[in-house]
C-alpha cells in the first residue's frame, strides 16, 4: 500500500486590530484570540509545513462598506490599505509567516482564498505549489471570514479543520450556525489541543 505524504498549512484568518477590541469593526474576544493563537502557533509550530496570514485590506470594497450598515451584506469601514488597524495584530509580531495575503481591495472578499500575496498568487495556487493536503483554520470571525475561508479549503478538496477554540463568532448565535454549516459541510470542527489531522 503506497503512503500519500501529507503536508499541512496553519492558515490565520484576519486577525488584525480592526476586528478586536477597541478596532472599527470589533469582536468581543478578538484581543485574546489573537494571543492565544499566537501561543499556540509558537508552541504547535513544527506540525505545520507552512504558517499562512490574510488580512482584510480594503481600498475601495464598493457597496461592503456603508454609512448605514446592515451588519449583514454592508459594514462600518475596516480593514483599510495601509491603516494600522489593517496591519497583523501585535500579538503575531513574532509569528514569521511564510506566506501572507491580502483580500478585498475592491471587493468584500469573505474568504482567505480571495486573497493574494506580494507577487500576486493567489491563496489555492500557492498551497497547490507547497503540495499542502491538510489545513487548520483559526482567526476571526468564525461566523464569517473563517467560515468562507474553511468552505472553500474543503472545496479544494483539502482536509480541513476548524479549531473552534482560536476563533471567535460576530455573536454566539452566528457562531453556532457557522459551526453547523462547517459540520454539514464536512468541515471537521476541534480544538487547538487535539492531535494533527490523520494522513487518511
Amino acid at each position: 500500500m503506497t503512503t500519500v505524504a501529507t503536508h499541512r498549512a496553519l492558515l490565520v484568518v484576519d486577525v488584525q486590530p480592526t476586528f478586536c477590541e477597541g478596532g472599527a469593526l470589533a469582536v468581543a474576544g478578538g484581543n485574546a484570540t489573537a494571543h492565544a493563537i499566537a501561543a499556540f502557533a509558537q508552541a504547535r509550530r513544527g506540525d505545520y509545513d507552512l504558517v499562512v496570514t490574510t488580512q482584510d485590506w480594503h481600498v475601495d470594497p464598493g457597496e461592503h462598506f456603508s454609512d448605514t450598515p446592515d451588519f449583514v451584506d454592508t459594514w462600518p469601514p475596516h480593514g483599510v490599505a495601509g491603516t494600522p488597524e489593517a496591519e497583523l495584530h501585535p500579538a503575531l509580531a513574532q509569528l514569521a509567516p511564510e506566506v501572507s495575503v491580502k483580500k478585498g481591495e475592491h471587493a468584500a472578499a469573505y474568504s482567505g482564498f480571495e486573497g493574494r500575496d506580494g507577487d500576486g498568487n493567489l491563496l489555492a495556487d500557492i498551497l497547490r505549489a507547497e503540495q499542502i493536503t491538510d489545513v487548520d483554520v483559526v482567526g476571526i470571525a468564525e461566523s464569517h471570514c473563517v467560515k468562507a475561508t474553511a468552505l472553500d479549503a474543503l472545496a479544494l478538496g483539502l482536509a480541513t479543520r476548524v479549531l473552534t477554540d482560536l476563533t471567535v463568532p460576530v455573536t454566539a448565535d452566528q457562531g453556532a450556525q457557522a459551526r453547523t454549516e462547517l459540520a454539514a459541510a464536512g468541515v471537521v470542527l476541534a480544538q487547538s489541543g487535539d492531535g494533527v489531522l490523520s494522513a487518511d
